[in-house]
């Protein structure tokens, strides 16, 4: 009998202002350190997708998220992204919030930035680069395998 996939499932959240978006850069896990993404995180046991975006979302930027004001912008399906396997990864906007964005979490993010659509930094994770740019030609899904991978730069 073949195993069944056990995919790590996780959210991201495209925060829009006017035409920029909020990026955070990761600093003190070893995964992607020194680089840029949307806010992000792993759902817990149990928990739905956009319940675990408002509570990442209070917790690494200290703002309150409704769930009817989150839009699903896209879907990726990453095979064997590490060593932790494979990843369905849930992209959604937001344009409505209370509070303002700050770092909330300094031993695992070291700056934050809005950033236009055409001035996002190089040091962005690749994916989450793949997913902007799929949102923005209109695509709802995508899938990367192995070869369209780029690794863990912080992974030796």
């Amino acid at each position: 009998m073949k195993e069944r996939n056990k995919a790590t499932t996780a959210v991201y959240l495209i925060l829009k202002r006017g035409d920029a978006i909020l990026l955070t850069r990761r600093q003190g896990s070893g995964y992607y350190d020194g680089w840029y993404s949307v806010p992000a995180g792993h759902l817990e046991a149990g928990e739905l997708p956009t319940d675990c975006l408002v509570r990442e979302a209070q917790e690494e930027l200290g703002i309150k998220l409704r769930k009817e004001d989150l839009k699903l912008a896209h879907v990726m399906y990453r095979t064997k992204h590490d060593e932790t396997g494979d990843r369905v990864d849930y992209f959604f906007s937001c344009q409505k919030w209370q509070g303002d964005p700050r770092i909330q979490e300094p031993e695992k993010c070291d700056d934050i930035q809005w950033f236009r659509r055409g001035t996002l930094p190089d040091n962005m994770m690749h994916h989450v680069r793949n997913a902007l740019d799929d949102i923005a030609r209109g695509m709802v899904f995508s899938e990367l395998d192995i070869d369209h991978i780029v690794r863990n730069p912080n992974r030796k």
